[in-house]
């Protein structure tokens, strides 16, 4: 048994995020038909990411028609008249960031109550972020951008820094209380 809060919290969460991110990329892997591992059922039932898909695809048509432009989707893309477009692939999903993000909130030691909602509300934002960010990208990156600098890696940056910063503020809220009763 480990004694050390530190190491089980380490140990807790790589395994929580091993486990999220493969999953992840297995089930990608289930539901999508170019794969060999393929199955129709799943893919037709329980393609969670199908979903966040089309709800990001769908939130940023809406964001971009509230800002005022003309907005085309399908199922895997976006274009803005008289601008660019975007294509949704899996690495614009945020599975990643949501699976550090959600690994390192379910290992953390806190009360149970203050981890789901935390959770739920980090997970959010992340992909409220991600909106934003597929919306400016369509409106303003380039392919010859894309040669340069992949805007991934700028969100993935930005992303983790904010996530960094909401952790320590949520790791040492409970410090903060007590230091500010006394």
């Amino acid at each position: 048994m480990l004694k050390s809060k530190p190491i089980k919290f380490a140990i807790v969460f790589i395994t929580l995020f091993v486990v999220f991110y493969y999953f992840n990329i297995g089930f990608f892997s289930v539901t999508s038909p170019q794969s060999q591992n393929y199955n129709d059922f799943i893919a037709n039932n329980f393609n969670y990411i199908r979903v966040l898909r089309h709800l990001l695809l769908v939130s940023t048509s809406f964001l971009l028609r509230c800002a005022g432009y003309a907005t085309i989707m399908n199922e895997y893309e976006i274009l803005v008249a008289g601008r660019g477009g975007i294509r949704l692939i899996y690495s614009c999903l945020g599975l990643g960031l949501m699976s550090f993000f959600a690994a390192f909130v379910l290992a953390y030691p806190k009360a149970f109550k203050k981890k789901v909602v935390f959770l739920i509300a980090g997970l959010f934002v992340i992909q409220l972020l991600n909106i934003i960010r597929m919306a400016i990208v369509a409106l303003f990156w380039g392919r010859r951008a894309q040669n340069i600098i992949d805007h991934h890696i700028i969100f993935n940056s930005i992303i983790y820094l904010i996530i960094g910063i909401a952790l320590y503020f949520w790791v040492t809220a409970d410090d903060r209380r007590t230091h500010a009763k006394n």
